[in-house]
């Protein structure tokens, strides 16, 4: 017997009169075809010329919305990428308040078709993608019909019709929050607020504003899960808590949250029915290293059990958890000598919380330095126990490291990585070679998935076993 297709997401209500779409990058090629497969009447524009091209190949109809009446639109689906507010707002996105024009995005469409599937969010300066990922393995280890995406980099309209019993698991942005109306999360996860992209939101207050809305219109049993360890998100924790109309989950690494989840001396300590019951340490699961993640895990711990996922299913999906690609992720261990590829790591904040995780590391950084090259990282490298330099940052970073970490120029990645391999094996005290390289890729690599495939292809070359058996 032949599998039942998928169904696909059906937006035939929006027959009648024609949609705006703003953006044709990958969110806004995929709002349009959708739309455009309901039989629903588009109009797009991109204002570069290489992107009005590709829709056309694909059939997209062309609308200039510059000069466009805006008045006769449904509405207009606006690219996340593209101003909405600050720091000056597009001239279409102008045009079309002054029209009357509601603007929204492309997960308000998704829950428009989908209204009877669960949706959890998450948000936060740092963490979002791990925790997004890790939610989503969670709630799939225990069966659910699942879709994971978002911000995350899915599209979220060309995700299949989950229906009653699904659940859409979707990373939000500060510039996709700006863009939901009546989305509603059953769960939604603010992770930590600290300053970035305040351009797009005329400043601080703004941007922690936007972080804000994920918690809009939640009453009842729907879950507000909030981080309390960054003084902006523990703010909003108190404004959810007086405001009482949902339920408020704290979660906190290092200090207690009560009637919530925290993680102290890395055990994962569950209060949520009272108790305060230590549940699993996370200092044993390699693929979630450091507080940083130990927040993650928690955040997702909490969604997963207002979910109704068994703590012993949890317990097994984080140890299971493989880790997101190129974030301090476990590619392979060597008798004692991990290796992590953390070639996501393009500035120093990123490299910070690698080197933080670790005891022992053998450090390859390099390529093309950002401004302040590692200014910053000096209370973080003394677990550094060499560090291997490669591309054009090579040399300022031996200057910068001179006379707090032993350094050896090396050039390439794959030099690196059999360096960093002989001198763990002959230390014969294990440890972690790291590749977290405090720089951006594109002196030897076009982007940092690259950089990380080629760390990966270095490491598989390397014998299976210490000592060089096989």
């Amino acid at each position: 017997m032949s599998e039942q297709a998928t169904p696909t997401l059906d937006f035939s209500f929006l027959r009648g009169a024609p949609v705006a779409v703003l953006g044709l990058g990958k969110s806004g090629m995929a709002t349009a075809t959708a739309l455009q497969a309901s039989g629903v009447d588009v109009a797009a524009w991109d204002d570069q010329p290489a992107a009005r091209e590709a829709a056309k190949a694909h059939s997209i109809p062309l609308v200039d919305l510059n000069q466009a009446d805006l008045g006769r639109m449904q509405f207009l689906a606006l690219s996340p990428g593209i101003p909405l507010h600050f720091p000056t707002p597009h001239p279409v996105a102008t045009r079309a308040k002054a029209a009357g024009c509601a603007i929204i995005g492309d997960i308000e469409l998704l829950y428009r078709a989908e209204p009877e599937a669960r949706y959890i969010g998450i948000t936060g300066t740092n963490g979002k993608s791990t925790t997004t990922s890790l939610i989503g393995h969670i709630l799939a280890e225990a069966g659910m019909r699942i879709a994971v995406g978002g911000n995350l980099g899915t599209a979220v309209l060309t995700f299949p019709a989950l229906g009653s019993g699904g659940a859409y698991v979707l990373e939000m942005s500060s510039y996709q929050l700006d863009l939901i109306d009546t989305l509603v999360f059953d769960a939604a996860v603010l992770l930590n607020i600290t300053p970035d992209h305040l351009d797009r939101h005329g400043g601080m207050d703004g941007y922690i504003a936007a972080k804000e809305r994920i918690f809009a219109g939640q009453t009842g049993p729907k879950a507000a899960i909030v981080g309390i360890d960054t003084a902006p998100s523990s703010d909003i924790a108190k404004r959810l808590a007086a405001r009482g109309h949902a339920r408020l989950i704290p979660i906190s690494v290092g200090a207690e949250a009560p009637a919530g989840v925290s993680v102290i001396d890395g055990w994962l300590i569950d209060d949520l029915d009272g108790g305060s019951v230590r549940e699993i340490d996370l200092k044993a699961i390699r693929r979630l290293p450091g507080v940083h993640n130990w927040q993650n895990a928690a955040a997702a711990w909490a969604v997963a059990r207002v979910s109704g996922v068994p703590k012993p299913v949890i317990i097994e999906a984080l140890k299971s958890f493989p880790g997101l690609v190129h974030r301090q992720q476990l590619v392979r261990t060597i008798g004692d000598i991990a290796f992590v590829d953390d070639s996501k790591a393009t500035n120093v904040d990123a490299a910070e919380k690698a080197l933080a995780s670790y005891d022992r590391i053998y450090w390859i950084a390099g390529g093309r330095a950002k401004e302040g090259g590692l200014s910053g990282l000096e209370p973080f490298i003394k677990p550094v126990v060499h560090a291997f330099l490669v591309g054009e940052a090579a040399e300022d970073f031996a200057t910068w490291l001179e006379g707090k970490v032993p350094t050896t120029i090396v050039g390439t990645i794959d030099r690196a990585v059999a360096a960093a391999y002989a001198m763990a094996e002959a230390d014969g005290q294990g440890g972690v070679v790291l590749l977290s390289p405090a720089c951006a890729s594109f002196d030897q690599f076009p982007n940092f998935e690259v950089r990380g495939r080629f760390f990966l292809a270095a490491v598989n070359t390397l014998p299976k076993t210490a000592g060089g058996g096989a």
